[in-house]
């Protein structure tokens, strides 16, 4: 059972409908406009965050009466909806009996480029303290790893891309096309993109740096 924060950003309703069932998401935290995306997919969120300008008044109207809890901030704040989102999903894991380690991101790619580079930033800063944002849509999946090994499920002739998000991340990787032995990736170089998985599990392990971890 998952917890899942909901973006205002790119999403495919039909399978939103399927991937947001409360038998695979049991917590749903919306951001402000998330809400609309996530109600017409069929879910009422369980927490609403932010100023609530994005929302609709049908659907804010939905969630008040669907005992939806609701946490209103004033418009002019220096953190962004999302990020007070995550913060409460946060605060909500660490008050559980099974602490996880692990939130889902809906929603995040699309519409905007500032908005998806802030939110990969939102993500950096939750990895290096422990907590992985995994961002979801219905082709691929992305998350930050910083140092340290973890194993990885695929298809063979799955694509995998590995992108530096410091100065040189050192990396080694096998069980890829392009396996990598302590190779230096430069954060001004796409080397990385569109590795293969040549075996149904491919080990990963960050030495140096941190990267975006992005499976299609």
């Amino acid at each position: 059972m998952k917890t899942a924060v909901m973006a205002n950003g790119e999403w495919d309703f039909e399978w939103g409908r399927s991937e947001l069932d409360k038998s695979k998401i049991a917590m749903l935290i919306c951001a402000d406009g998330g809400g609309n995306l996530a109600i017409a997919s069929g879910r009422l969120p369980d927490i609403l965050v932010g100023d609530l300008d994005s929302i609709t008044d049908d659907n804010l109207e939905r969630c008040i009466k669907g005992h939806t809890e609701i946490k209103k901030y004033p418009k002019e704040k220096d953190e962004t909806d999302l990020e007070l989102a995550v913060a409460y999903a946060e605060m909500v894991l660490k008050s559980t009996a099974t602490p996880q380690s692990e939130i889902i991101l809906y929603a995040a790619g699309g519409k905007r480029m500032d908005h998806l580079m802030g939110n990969i930033s939102l993500m950096i800063g939750y990895a290096q303290k422990g907590l992985r944002l995994k961002m979801k849509d219905k082709q691929s999946e992305a998350w930050v790893m910083v140092p340290g090994k973890e194993i990885i499920k695929g298809n063979i002739g799955q694509q995998l891309s590995i992108v530096p998000l410091s100065d040189y991340a050192c990396i080694s990787a096998e069980g890829l096309y392009y396996e990598l032995d302590r190779l230096n990736l430069a954060q001004h170089s796409p080397r990385g993109i569109s590795n293969v998985f040549t075996h149904e599990e491919i080990t990963i392990e960050i030495h140096e740096g941190k990267a975006l971890i992005y499976r299609l």
